[in-house]
């Protein structure tokens, strides 16, 4: 292969790696840090400054502007709005808002009036029709709260018009609810209504991680022949002018974050149109309303109609999504996590890691069972393209030879090179098909361990308490010897906190890459690309210090494996490494001695 041709082909290679770097590991983590200092500002400045005065109030007083039903599971507690019959106050139990179990739960739904309203409505609408409950409607309970897992809860509401209306609400043990929602006709003329069904959120979610790898927005599930993933983000949202519709037949629907979401499943064989639209509050602000209208059924005086809807309001846990799509036949229901362009890579991985972790109860130790299979399975790749790098390495004497000796005719070095080559039975471009790889299965662990919950707030050993965060020591402290942290410096406090934050799990990665890349044979690179792929630790130990330490922790457990198949290769083809070079240096004989 020209040397020319080799070079670039390692030049686009190490340059893609990087861009995709950037985009991920700088772009990312630095929208993400500026969410943060956002909502931390707007936690700790003046109530006026942080919410209109006019147009919104506190949460307790936006919570006692209606009579409310408690509910209680074991995963979510909160109430339901007897104005409107609205689910819109919800937390999320065992999980708090950072790694301290005495940190506030993550707040779900907020009701209508406070900042950040978020929450879910439904019921009937009907043409020119008096009397149909809206938002202001108050029901009457009729079966009392709290709602939990054993016990549903019924509420009621006469019309004018001679309509009764009953609403039964019945909740799992996990996140689903399910609405019974019955109209009954005591007039004496047929009255047509339809079903309907909506997710408001007032605003962009205070904790958005604003990052091009994490989809926060609508989500979903909808068509009528070949149902399709649905997932406008909160930009492509506002940007789109008029209402978007969505005709389905069955399906999902509804408003998703990082981690949780909030969405409704109408009945599976129910033709509906899904709609995403942008209205504009008091105060200016944007409210994103994504919702659905069913079929209209027309109800004979003295008879009823009834929907059954179910909303799923909670964690975005893998097992449970697939628990749900199994009984309820809820479609492509765990397509809620943001797998990815390469879903083929994302899923098998984490359904091996969460198999791991069914076993030995500790994520961090699952990663490294999962990096050892993920090496195994691309044993036959890499070992190709490592034995091609020591057999360049190998011939390296005669091809430097050669090269200088017709360093004056080209065109015969070539032709001798390829010779050579062919002779050897050498590929060079064989060496970089390992790399190559290594780009999909990359953005794949990325995604793995930025938008799946299981990843959120786990544990690994020692000072590692969350795999999804960054490491939390940094070397400018002495990982936490000097009583002193660096982001509070002033000037540079960004600085040292941000891109100069390193702690020790990427100094750990760093070595390692140091290591596999001295390993590696660089003979036939030229001096620049060698400089190049010398600072590559370097850069890359910065870069992958900004990112989830889960990530940390396989990328240097993979690293160690491939300097252990590095090693076992040079051996066998009796090729010099640094490892026996570094080693031999305390047991080399002394000169003169004897």
């Amino acid at each position: 292969m020209p040397t020319d041709n080799r070079n670039f082909i390692i030049f686009v290679v190490v340059a893609g790696i990087i861009l995709l770097g950037y985009q991920v590991f700088i772009v990312g983590p630095q929208a993400k840090r500026l969410a943060a200092e956002h909502a931390q500002a707007a936690a700790t400045a003046p109530a006026a400054a942080v919410q209109p005065a006019v147009t919104t109030i506190s949460l307790p007083q936006a919570l006692a502007q209606s009579p409310r039903v408690a509910i209680d599971t074991p995963s979510l507690s909160g109430s339901i709005s007897l104005k409107g019959a609205r689910l819109d106050d919800l937390l999320l139990k065992g999980y708090h808002e950072d790694v301290s179990k005495t940190s506030p739960l993550v707040r779900l739904l907020t009701p209508e009036g406070a900042a950040n309203a978020y929450f879910a409505a439904q019921g009937w609408v009907g043409a020119n029709l008096p009397g149909v409950p809206d938002q202001n409607t108050v029901w009457t309970v009729a079966t009392p709260g709290p709602l939990t897992p054993s016990h549903p809860i019924a509420l009621t509401y006469a019309s004018p018009a001679g309509l009764t209306f009953t609403r039964v609400i019945a909740v799992d043990d996990k996140a689903m609810f399910t609405f019974t929602d019955t109209v009954t006709n005591g007039g004496a003329a047929p009255a047509t209504v339809a079903p309907f069904a909506s997710v408001e959120r007032d605003g962009l979610p205070v904790a958005s991680s604003k990052s091009n790898i994490v989809h926060e927005g609508a989500i979903g599930v909808l068509g009528a022949d070949h149902p399709a993933l649905v997932q406008p983000s909160y930009k492509d949202w506002k940007n789109k002018k008029g209402q978007q519709e969505f005709p389905s037949v069955g399906g999902w629907f509804g408003v998703t974050d990082k981690y949780w979401m909030t969405t409704f499943i109408p009945p599976q064989d129910e033709h509906i149109n899904a709609s995403l639209r942008t209205k504009t509050d008091a105060s200016g602000g944007d409210i994103y309303d994504a919702a659905y209208l069913g079929a209209p059924r027309t109800i004979a005086p003295g008879a009823k109609a009834t929907e059954t809807t179910h909303v799923f309001a909670g964690a975005k846990i893998v097992q449970v999504l697939n628990g749900y799509k199994k009984s309820l036949g809820v479609p492509r229901f765990d397509d809620a996590v943001d797998w990815g362009w390469v879903w083929f890579l994302t899923k098998p991985i984490f359904s091996l890691l969460e198999f791991f972790f069914q076993h030995v109860g500790n994520l961090g130790l699952a990663i490294l069972m999962v990096t050892v299979v993920i090496r195994i399975v691309t044993f036959p790749l890499a070992n190709r393209g490592f034995e091609m790098g020591v057999k360049m390495k190998k011939i390296q004497p005669e091809l430097q030879a050669l090269q200088k000796r017709l360093k004056e005719d080209p065109a015969a070095q070539q032709k001798e090179m390829m010779a050579l080559y062919a002779r050897e039975k050498v590929n060079p471009v064989t060496g970089c098909l390992p790399l190559l790889f290594q780009i999909p299965v990359f953005y794949a662990l990325t995604k793995l361990f930025t938008v799946t919950i299981e990843m959120r707030h786990a544990p690994f050993f020692g000072w590692i308490h969350d795999l999804s965060a960054r490491d939390p020591t940094t070397i400018m402290n002495l990982f936490g010897l000097i009583p002193w942290d660096p982001a509070t410096t002033p000037l540079i406090g960004a600085l040292l906190g941000g891109m100069l934050h390193l702690g020790a799990w990427p100094i750990f990665y760093g070595l390692a890459i140091w290591l596999s890349q001295a390993m590696t044979p660089m003979q036939g690179v030229d001096p620049t690309q060698q400089m190049m792929f010398k600072f590559m630790p370097i850069i890359f130990t910065f870069i992958m210090a900004q990112y989830a330490v889960g990530l940390l922790i396989y990328w240097t457990w993979s690293s160690l494996i491939t300097i252990l198949q590095q090693y076992v290769l040079m051996r066998r083809f009796k090729v010099s490494n640094p490892i026996d070079d570094f080693f031999g240096r305390f047991h080399a004989p002394v000169q003169g001695s004897g």
